[in-house]
């Protein structure tokens, strides 16, 4: 006979609510995932030197600043079209099928693109070393089984899996380039490909689980796989270009004596991210709840989660700025050894505490049905950034530290005056919405 009193069960109960299966796993992937981006960094300047790896900057930056941008919507698009048949207790395979030659054909076309511009592209952007333009080429290949995965894990309510596709593609990373600097490999090119084929682990895991079985169903017509497709997938891109565009513009505008600086610029670029991990792995660890919150239809809740997200989005986002400001040229030059003042990693994390809340935004805006507001809005934003560098200054570093901040703000008020809009109009979020709108992440790496 159970000792447990009524009182205690009722307390477990509350705690498995407000924990959801897989709020924990979600989240650790994540944070693996950002902490690993700090420790390649690290291990990779002590193998190769700052000079020596301004190539993986350029790679590392252009990778993440187009891999999610086109798969993205891919996992998205399944993700909401199999929560959509869970609920209505139908098989998921049919959309699987469907959407795996559209994974194919958008690897396809990204690689067409590289291939036609890989003369301009390793002699200008990775220092003459061909074998970098290969590593990403395979990283596109590679994230887009990766994205593909990670959206048959959310759609199926898997979030567990979804943390091990998300945790081992950064675990890999690291592991990977330690046994490299370990074994004294000091080529560029090994340390680019463990960046392009790191995400591949992942998926193998979770493969091995049986976590991407789908049952079969009725047949998925396109109809039902991409009534958002085109906004999002015009979204993902300029959003995902957005938060690269800053190391991407400064590695476009530095002269061949500027190596160096490249990779300094590219250091702080990732210290000032760390509120926006912090904020990816709280948002993954709030969708269970949100998801079964939307299914239910409890749109008062609802609301207070997001509400709840916001508060913490700006809590998070004052303490990175003022972290910046305070302590982060010394952290900087603890753990990258310097390189860069307290002015450029002050407007560094300001751009990445509005870009945090500009995302956090769109999401909701997204939630709501509102997704061709999001692609205009960071269209907005990269439109900004661009006039921004161009007019701002002659300085390096600050015309791209200005664009940054501007583009997100701008970004920002487009979205707010959106969010407004599709709340006055009495728009509900449902399971599908919801899920397009927390999958909705440009940060990768």
């Amino acid at each position: 006979m159970s000792s447990e009193s009524p009182s205690g069960a009722k307390r477990i109960d509350t705690i498995k609510a407000a924990v959801p299966e897989g709020t924990v796993p979600v989240g650790v992937g994540l944070l693996v995932a950002g902490i690993s981006s700090y420790a390649f960094f690290k291990v990779g300047q002590q193998a190769l030197g700052k000079e020596g790896f301004k190539p993986i900057v350029a790679l590392w930056f252009a990778t993440f600043a187009l891999a999610p941008g086109f798969f993205m919507p891919i996992e998205q698009e399944v993700g909401r079209a199999l929560a959509h048949r869970r609920e209505l207790g139908q098989g998921g395979l049919p959309v699987i099928r469907k959407v795996a030659p559209l994974a194919v054909a958008f690897a396809a076309l990204v690689s067409v693109i590289v291939l036609i511009g890989s003369p301009w592209i390793t002699r200008d952007f990775f220092e003459k070393n061909w074998v970098v333009t290969a590593a990403l080429l395979v990283a596109f290949l590679a994230y887009a089984p990766t994205h593909l995965a990670r959206g048959i894990c959310s759609g199926s309510g898997r979030f567990v899996d979804y943390g091990i596709v998300m945790g081992f593609d950064g675990a890999t990373r690291i592991v990977g380039c330690v046994v490299l600097w370990l074994v004294g490999v000091e080529v560029v090119g090994a340390y680019a490909m463990v960046v392009a084929a790191a995400p591949l682990l992942g998926v193998a895991i979770v493969a091995s689980r049986g976590a991407l079985r789908t049952d079969d169903g009725p047949p998925a017509s396109w109809a039902e796989i991409t009534p958002n497709l085109g906004w999002l997938l015009g979204g993902s891109v300029l959003a995902a270009a957005l938060v690269n565009a800053a190391p991407i513009g400064v590695d476009v505008l530095a002269s061949s004596a500027q190596a160096e600086a490249v990779t300094q610029f590219g250091n702080g670029v990732i210290l000032a991210r760390v509120p926006l991990f912090l904020f990816q792995a709280i948002q993954a660890a709030l969708l269970p709840r949100l998801a079964r919150l939307a299914a239910h239809g409890d749109l008062f809740e609802f609301r207070i989660a997001f509400r709840r997200l916001v508060v913490a989005v700006i809590g998070i986002g004052v303490l990175g700025v003022a972290g910046s400001a305070i302590v982060g040229p010394k952290i900087l030059e603890v753990v990258y050894e310097g390189g860069l003042d307290r002015r450029t990693l002050t407007l560094l994390a300001l751009g990445s505490a509005l870009y945090m809340l500009a995302l956090g935004t769109s999401q909701a805006v997204i939630a709501l049905h509102g997704h061709k507001w999001v692609a205009l809005g960071w269209a907005v934003a990269m439109v900004t950034f661009v006039v921004v560098t161009w007019l701002a200054s002659d300085d390096l570093f600050l015309r791209v530290e200005s664009a940054a901040v501007a583009s997100s703000a701008a970004a920002l008020v487009v979205f707010g005056i959106a969010l407004r809009a599709r709340m006055a109009s009495g728009d509900c979020p449902d399971t599908g919405s919801l899920i397009e709108a927390l999958t909705e992440r440009p940060l990768e790496g």
